[in-house]
């Protein structure tokens, strides 16, 4: 599996609400095509930053102005791509502002970062196949 964290602004019911409209009758997780799984997960209840570097918290909590205390987790299926599915739940959870983390980068990204294929440090958000070419390409998996 690989993890997407967002960060939406507004409050986490808000998050919750929209996730009902668009994937209604589930919860816990929600689901998207049986390839996307989607909860949200805090600190206080749940495990968020429970396996974060202090430094990425720290680049993220400078990004959004302050410590967030719950996030939206999206674990994508190996059996697909997942790409488009990815950025069709960013977009939605975004729409209002906030920003994303994926597994490749700890840069927190936006979504007009995300939708228009900002790169940086040689990768593009949700970019499984640059990182693990340029993992290859320094012998590191």
């Amino acid at each position: 599996m690989r993890t997407v964290f967002v960060f939406p602004t507004g409050e986490r019911a808000d998050a919750a609400a929209s996730l009902d409209r668009h994937l209604p009758e589930q919860r816990h997780p929600w689901t998207l095509d049986g390839n996307l799984y989607i909860d949200i997960d805090d600190e206080q209840t749940g495990y968020l930053f429970s396996d974060w570097d202090p430094e990425d918290v720290a680049i993220l909590e400078a990004a959004i102005g302050h410590h967030p205390t719950w996030a939206v987790l999206i674990d994508i299926s190996g059996r697909i791509d997942g790409t488009a599915e990815v950025h069709q739940m960013i977009a939605l959870l975004l729409e209002h502002g906030g920003v994303a983390t994926d597994d490749y980068t700890s840069y927190p990204w936006t979504l007009p970062e995300i939708l228009s294929g900002v790169v940086i440090d040689g990768l593009s958000f949700f970019d499984f196949r640059g990182y693990h070419e340029l993992n290859s390409e320094h012998g590191r998996s």
